[in-house]
């Protein structure tokens, strides 16, 4: 079991690396005329923009949260204050996910419609690239953090006694992502 948990990190470096090659394909598509290439620029812009504002108010309640969660672990048998951390660690990891989501979607709205020009098959196929990228940017930096907090904690608490702990702590990444992917789409 042990040696299949070592493994676990590089899956989602796998999904991680295929996102980056399936963003280049999507990127070296037709973007189309001047007049297109202008508004997307603009509508990724605005996107960029409403993230950044967004990320920033959002940084706020993560910080708050987190410092709940620490002594509310400490507070806790069975738990741990570093349920802050895994919680940190999993907003960044829904907060990264959200931004190369929009950076690629916002890529890939342009180059769609373009690509219908021509072809719906070569539009859908742009299209499904796009939110591939999305997809598996969700798992792949989920699989990493989690598997790699799993380790560390690990580590930390060594022992199959202590795996409730570890699962314990490690719901705060749970919380974490799930708190920014919520407040992104409200």
């Amino acid at each position: 079991m042990e040696s299949f948990v070592n493994f676990l990190p590089a899956f989602g470096i796998l999904g991680l690396l295929f996102v980056i090659v399936k963003n280049a394909w999507v990127s070296k598509q037709d973007e189309g005329d001047a007049k297109m290439s202008r508004i997307a620029k603009n509508i990724a812009d605005g996107a960029m923009s409403f993230l950044k504002a967004e990320y920033k108010i959002l940084s706020i309640f993560v910080l708050a949260v987190a410092v709940l969660l620490y002594f509310k672990g400490e507070a806790e048998s069975g738990s741990h204050g570093m349920v802050a951390v895994s919680f940190i660690v999993g907003a960044i990891c829904s907060a990264l996910a959200g931004f190369i989501g929009m950076k690629v979607a916002t890529k890939a709205n342009v180059r769609t419609t373009q690509a219908a020009r021509t072809s719906l098959g070569k539009a859908l196929e742009v299209a499904f690239a796009g939110g591939s990228v999305m997809g598996l940017g969700v798992v792949g930096l989920g699989v990493l953090g989690l598997s790699g907090l799993f380790m560390i904690y690990q580590n930390i608490w060594e022992g199959a006694e202590n795996v409730p702990l570890v699962l314990n702590v490690l719901s705060g990444f749970s919380l974490g992502a799930s708190s920014i992917a919520l407040f992104a789409r409200v």
